[in-house]
């Protein structure tokens, strides 16, 4: 059973999404796409392999396989499928596209140092069948995407009310912003990169543009990103209370806010800061330092 309850909450939200009057025939069609896509870039690969950092790839395009099943099948108002579709397409397809980078100049070759550090997790925890527990958590991201994470895209394009709501407004004001923030925090990474390949330097911290505030502010617009799309998501969620059951109803609302935490906690503890950390530590010596006086995920001024 300890290899395979992680992937229980994300089995409940699918469950509900399978219930649902509303939603439950394009969450039917994502499960079909997403069991595909996972299956043959996720799961076999890894496999074969016996490395998962072909998640990377899966699970981005996955969101955009959301964004174009959405724009596809979606019955709601066509303003609203549309910018939601788009904001699932371009969220996965530009984390999608750099993972196709990483793959085309061989990074893949080797284990990511986030999805070592999740097999130094399994060893605490006695999970002894790596192979197994691989494959588990390449499915847990397949499923994730036909449940959480979709849930906002599902709730949002299900709406045929025309009139656009002020959360509508927040969220794609907040969710532009973050997707920007996330842009400029990786340019100005790969910006560090080159320079100090440049100049001959090795194993320097980024501590320039968004990187002096938060040592990841990359991870902290993504999250932001979700958030946009969960405060955009309410005036749908609303709407439905005619539609549901209204424990269906109220489940949803759950689900929508477990997205945020789950990306929260991922970003954060799974595969984000901490893992990156750990290697960070031993691999650059300035870094210690750097955690001392720059927050790791919420910007801020630094700490003296």
């Amino acid at each position: 059973m300890k290899y395979f309850s992680p992937l229980l909450p994300f089995l409940a939200g699918l469950t509900l999404l399978l219930f649902s009057n509303t939603l439950m025939e394009l969450s039917i069609i994502n499960v079909i796409a997403q069991t595909i896509l996972f299956a043959l870039v996720v799961c076999i690969p890894t496999w074969v392999t016996g490395r998962m950092s072909y998640v990377d790839i899966g699970w981005p395009w996955g969101l955009a396989v959301i964004g174009c099943l959405t724009f596809i099948f979606a019955e709601g108002a066509d303003l609203r499928v549309a910018v939601v579709s788009v904001a699932y397409i371009f969220a996965g397809g530009r984390m999608g596209t750099e993972a196709i980078k990483m793959w085309r100049r061989g990074d893949l070759k080797t284990e990511l140092p986030r999805y070592e550090y999740q097999k130094r997790r399994w060893e605490r925890a006695g999970k002894s069948n790596i192979k197994l527990v691989m494959q588990i958590e390449g499915i847990l991201q397949g499923i994730a995407n036909m449940s959480f994470l979709a849930m906002p895209a599902l709730i949002i394009s299900s709406n045929p009310n025309s009139e656009i709501s002020i959360f509508e407004i927040i969220g794609l004001v907040i969710w532009l912003g973050a997707f920007g923030m996330e842009s400029i925090a990786d340019m100005q990474k790969h910006k560090f990169i080159a320079q100090m390949k440049a100049a001959g330097e090795k194993n320097k911290v980024c501590n320039i543009g968004l990187w002096k505030y938060s040592r990841h502010p990359n991870y902290f617009a993504e999250w932001m990103v979700w958030n946009g799309l969960v405060i955009a998501a309410i005036p749908s969620w609303i709407a439905l209370y005619n539609e549901e059951n209204i424990v269906v109803w109220a489940l949803l609302a759950v689900g929508v806010l477990f997205a945020s935490k789950s990306m929260y906690t991922t970003l954060v503890y799974y595969t984000g800061a901490i893992p990156a950390e750990y290697y960070s530590v031993k691999k650059r010596p300035e870094y210690k330092a750097y955690q001392e006086t720059t927050n790791i995920f919420f910007p801020g001024p630094n700490k003296k």
